[in-house]
């Protein structure tokens, strides 16, 4: 699975370990969910492009560096919705997207019942937002949706929380 980059950070490891307790109040639930997902998205985009800028200090012009890329969020509903205010803290001016998936109960596939997605690319990263509960399927399907669609002009990344052990899904099937 060469496209798939688990984080090691120690603090994710801390959080996700609260996160699966049968303990954990759902309050402190959405907080978990907040929190991993603004320290995924900081692994997710050590990669992006800055460009320099000179900004105006108290005393005199300084050098600094804006974002490049525009960065658009794709929350799978409705459990993607949970990341993304995490995410937003970081990168408050990212554009989101929805996508809507469920789970045929006969095929096990997903299928898309909501989709929107603006007509035209707006970005040139996307950032998919999903817990991944089970396969990570559904995520699969978003990123095909995203590709066929020509959403995306560069890459898309995909952050989640793996809360099954045994489930492996590559993210980009052969």
């Amino acid at each position: 699975m060469e496209n798939v980059y688990p984080s090691s950070h120690p603090l994710v490891a801390h959080k996700l370990t609260k996160l699966r307790s049968k303990d954990t109040e759902p309050k402190k639930f959405r907080e978990l969910i907040r929190e991993i997902s603004a320290l995924l998205t900081y692994e997710a985009t050590q990669d992006i492009i800055n460009d320099p800028i000179t900004v105006a200090t108290p005393l005199m012009p300084a050098p600094g560096y804006q974002l490049k890329e525009k960065i658009g969020l794709v929350p799978i509903l409705r459990s993607g919705l949970g990341m993304v205010e995490g995410v937003w803290e970081l990168m408050p001016s990212a554009e989101v997207w929805h996508i809507g998936l469920y789970r045929d109960e006969d095929t096990l596939q997903p299928v898309e019942y909501y989709n929107k997605l603006p007509i035209e690319p707006t970005v040139s990263i996307c950032l998919i937002l999903d817990p991944m509960l089970a396969t990570g399927g559904s995520a699969v399907v978003t990123i095909d949706i995203l590709k066929k669609m020509g959403r995306f002009k560069d890459k898309v990344c995909w952050r989640h929380r793996r809360t099954r052990r045994d489930q492996r899904t590559p993210l980009f099937p052969p």
